[in-house]
């Protein structure tokens, strides 16, 4: 479900108490008089309003979850080659014997799920010289944080961490401290301040992340991967292309199988 219809919902079931309510206490009434039918009915009303109230204090604290925060620092200690090809970061030894590409977006909640899962396996295969993997960070949720835009600030201040040598603790922090699909993101200040605590310490840096030195080409990255054929994924009967996507030499890989990557470095 998107993110308008959710809101749409939230809205007509916000919209509907008020009314809910006052029928039951226009039915109570109409009921011959009966006081305590009335009290009942009044209850019901308060109830009723209680749980709305409570519902938009829950979504209003969890949509600002980041307001005035430090993003929580993961930091990874992996002595590999990190470098920045365009819009890819690439992070592992050139003569790795396998190559994998991975397809993803900041904001994206399964991104964070495969980082969690995953990320330390695939950093041992970095380790020992079986594998190089290319990071493609993706603007797919775009319009999904509350105010827009957090997907491609996010993935331009990664490749300035990268930039910077800090691209894996920058990646990994991100991804931990992941905020939540329609709330506010994290603030350019504070993709900032996260880059001083991975030990950033360029004005380049602070500089590119103010103006979206590599926005363009987030979104150029985002435009190929969405285009290619081989990306696709089967979505309810329908072909698309979603995050997290995997591929190796052009194929995506299937993940749903748990030994996908003994396979793609054995």
């Amino acid at each position: 479900m998107g993110g308008a219809e959710r809101s749409a919902r939230k809205r007509k079931q916000q919209g509907s108490a008020p009314a809910a309510g006052a029928k039951a206490v226009a039915a109570a009434r109409s009921g011959g008089g009966d006081r305590s039918k009335v009290i009942l009915a009044v209850v019901a009303v308060l109830v009723i309003a209680g749980a709305v109230i409570g519902g938009v204090i829950y979504t209003n604290n969890q949509k600002n979850a980041t307001k005035d925060k430090a993003i929580a620092v993961q930091t990874v200690q992996l002595d590999v080659p990190v470098k920045r090809d365009g819009g890819v970061v690439v992070v592992g030894q050139d003569g790795a014997k396998a190559t994998l590409d991975i397809y993803e977006d900041f904001l994206c909640p399964a991104c964070a799920s495969f980082e969690e899962g995953f990320g330390p396996k695939i950093e041992e295969k970095v380790k020992d010289g079986s594998l190089k993997v290319r990071f493609h960070l993706l603007n797919l949720l775009n319009n999904r944080s509350d105010p827009e835009g957090y997907s491609t600030d996010s993935a331009n201040a990664a490749l300035l961490a990268a930039d910077e040598g800090k691209f894996l603790s920058f990646h990994k922090s991100l991804f931990k401290d992941q905020p939540a699909e329609g709330a506010r993101g994290w603030t350019k200040d504070q993709l900032i301040e996260l880059g001083k605590a991975v030990g950033v310490t360029s004005q380049a840096f602070v500089d590119g992340v103010r103006s979206g030195k590599y926005d363009a080409l987030v979104s150029e990255e985002y435009q190929k991967a969405r285009a290619d054929e081989a990306l696709q994924q089967d979505f309810n009967g329908q072909k698309g292309f979603g995050t997290p996507t995997l591929a190796s030499g052009g194929k995506a890989i299937d993940t749903e199988d748990p030994n996908w990557l003994a396979k793609l470095t054995g």
